[in-house]
């Protein structure tokens, strides 16, 4: 019979460096956009998404928080625009919840340099 043994190679690679590779500044920064996200919307990840373009993990979270927010809008225009069938508020604070919940998970994960996807936001910013 044939045993089945785990495989080694890593199909999960990403193209950031590993979290322990990765500098404190950098992580306090893609810290501090994930935060910025919450509470001020796209703002914060436009201005570093335009300005700090040498260091990459801030660039890959920069460019998710700022695709996060994207969709965050998105969503805000789709609820108003329900709120003539009533589902808008209740979408509206769908949204928020998930705004709040995604922002902390994302801060969260780069305080410890990992790297953070929000699953259901629409990649805009390549």
């Amino acid at each position: 019979m044939n045993e089945i043994t785990p495989s080694d190679d890593n199909t999960d690679a990403s193209p950031v460096q590993a979290a322990d590779e990765i500098p404190q500044d950098s992580r306090n920064l893609a810290l501090l956009i994930w935060i910025g996200t919450i509470f001020l919307g796209f703002i914060p990840s436009l201005i570093l998404f335009l300005m700090k373009k040498g260091d990459e993990y801030v660039a890959d979270q920069t460019k998710e928080a700022l695709n996060w927010s994207i969709t965050v809008v998105i969503g805000y225009v789709a609820s108003l625009l329900l709120t003539i069938i009533l589902i808008g508020p209740f979408l509206m604070y769908a949204i928020i919840v998930c705004n709040l919940v995604f922002g902390v998970l994302g801060a969260m994960a780069c305080s410890k340099g990992e790297q953070f996807r929000v699953p259901w936001a629409l990649r805009l910013m390549k």
